[in-house]
């Protein structure tokens, strides 16, 4: 088995292609929401992606075929006055998981963003998405929270009607 992490070039049409299949099927998965990409994400998101200069993402590809993605996008913590990077998008397709491709991806990305001088890598994870959080708390991810008084920091999300 052949592993490579690939940066994605948003205009390279076979990366773009790859990054949407991968995305279509984490988003069709019940733990991303368990529907299809919308037609004018299929056909947008790259482009839009290529425009966002804090914005970057991998591809892991086993034997040349997409087996994994992360999307990517640099923030800043006002806290700590430095750069942090914020897994937004995570996945490993059904048909490579249990080969340590997550550990790979994520070692990827904490090089980078060492590289950036951040302070902190962050990503969100459903509640019941048991596997993903061993997954994460194999490579040394936690909950966060400033006071285990005040409890652990919620994810919350206010969709506005924009398509």
């Amino acid at each position: 088995m052949s592993t490579t992490v690939t940066f994605v070039d948003y205009n390279n049409q076979q990366h773009s292609n790859d990054l949407i299949l991968l995305l279509q099927e984490y988003a069709q998965d019940p733990m991303g929401g368990g529907k299809p990409l919308n037609q004018y994400t299929v056909d947008h998101l790259t482009q839009a992606l290529a425009t966002m200069p804090h914005a970057f993402s991998l591809l892991v590809y086993v034997d040349d075929k997409p087996a994994a993605m992360a999307n990517c996008f640099e923030g800043f913590s006002t806290f700590l006055c430095k750069p942090l990077i914020n897994i937004h998008d995570f996945m490993v397709s059904k048909h490579y998981r249990g080969q340590g491709i997550s550990q790979e991806l994520l070692n990827e990305i904490e090089g980078i963003a060492r590289k950036k001088g951040c302070c902190k890598i962050t990503l969100e994870v459903l509640e019941g998405n048991k596997i993903a959080q061993q997954t994460y708390k194999k490579y040394g991810f936690e909950g966060y929270e400033l006071d285990p008084t005040t409890g652990k920091a919620l994810f919350w999300e206010k969709p506005l009607d924009t398509l």
